[in-house]
């Protein structure tokens, strides 16, 4: 599985393409979170479009790309048990700010099938919280994606 992840990054993404101290799993952690959230109710095909969607404007993915990186997240998330692998490699390498436009795409998702589950607001407000967002912070990208949606 490590070897499919690293042979993902090395051909897609070149190594002046990432910044300078930032490992290449900060794209597939930040995609295991956002596929996480998509698989709690069982994949509908909106939110599965809106995981390619994030991934691809949030990491300048090519199409072809961002599925393969969607297909590994799906299993790094298939086979974790806990959030906090992911969550402290975000949150060490991300600033606040970027931290915040993480949970914002988990609440895109969450919208993007028309229904919001407990589930769903549980485990997005627990991801928040392993990112250190504060709640004023969770609660305007909640905000955000629920107006983005239509709601």
């Amino acid at each position: 599985m490590l070897k499919a992840i690293l042979d993902f990054f090395d051909q897609n993404l070149a190594p002046s393409d990432k910044p300078a101290g930032k490992p290449h799993t900060l794209e597939l952690a930040t995609a295991t979170l956002l596929a996480e959230v998509m698989r709690l109710e069982g994949v509908e095909p909106q939110e599965r479009a809106a995981v390619l969607e994030a991934v691809r404007s949030q990491f300048r993915l090519e199409p072809g790309e961002a599925e393969e990186l969607v297909r590994l997240a799906e299993e790094e998330a298939r086979d974790a048990t806990d959030y906090y692998q992911f969550t402290s490699l975000i949150r060490q390498s991300y600033p606040q700010e970027d931290r915040q436009a993480i949970v914002e795409l988990l609440w895109r998702v969450a919208y993007s099938d028309a229904r919001l589950s407990a589930h769903e607001m549980h485990v997005i407000r627990k991801i928040a919280d392993l990112l250190y967002v504060p709640h004023s912070a969770y609660i305007a990208a909640k905000m955000r994606a629920k107006a983005a949606a239509g709601g």
